[in-house]
């Protein structure tokens, strides 16, 4: 199994990528919890919420897992989690940065706000453009800094799908031993 994270500001074509890659690839694609915990809750999240939503994240994850598809593809992971916690409520619990190292993926699709535009969809918070830049290299730091495999995926959308695909395509190859071919 071959997990692949798609990561970065909101608005840059996660889910989008997402699906096209399972369009391609195959595999199962796993979606935002917080977007399920807000249209849940009816309401916006507060720092009490950081809890439940990376624990149902992880479930959700860990269920996907747990079914073993070839390729795993995570619409976002525990580090959207860290890192928007840290930008609405300036902290995060501690435990969650923990959780995330513990855990093993091959690819971070690291999405650059640069060249699409914001589109609102009732749940996005970030419309200038500064933020989401803010908000992108905040997530290059990290995972730099731990060491995680990530690839920047930039330009307009048909140029995003391209580099996407030729990416996972990239994993996929140099994941497969020579008696898989």
């Amino acid at each position: 199994m071959k997990v692949l994270v798609l990561t970065g500001p909101e608005s840059s074509g996660k889910s989008w990528l997402g699906s096209q890659i399972q369009a391609h690839f195959g595999g199962e694609l796993v979606g935002e919890y917080v977007r399920h915990f807000i249209d849940e809750q009816g309401r916006d999240t507060c720092y009490a919420d950081i809890p439940a939503i990376a624990r149902g994240q992880l479930a959700w994850e860990d269920a996907a897992r747990a079914r073993q598809p070839a390729l795993l593809i995570l619409d976002t992971h525990l580090l959207s989690n860290l890192l928007w916690s840290r930008v609405l409520f300036g902290d995060c619990p501690a435990w969650i940065e923990q959780a995330l190292l513990q855990r093993h993926y091959h690819l971070h699709l690291l999405l650059d706000p640069n060249g699409v535009d914001w589109v609102g969809d009732g749940q996005r918070c970030q419309p200038a453009l500064q933020q989401r830049q803010a908000f992108f290299t905040d997530s290059l730091d990290w995972l730099q800094r731990h060491q995680q495999p990530v690839k920047v995926i930039s330009g307009d959308w048909a140029e995003r799908s391209v580099a996407a695909l030729s990416a996972v395509q990239h994993l996929i190859d140099d994941q497969r031993s020579p008696t898989d071919c």
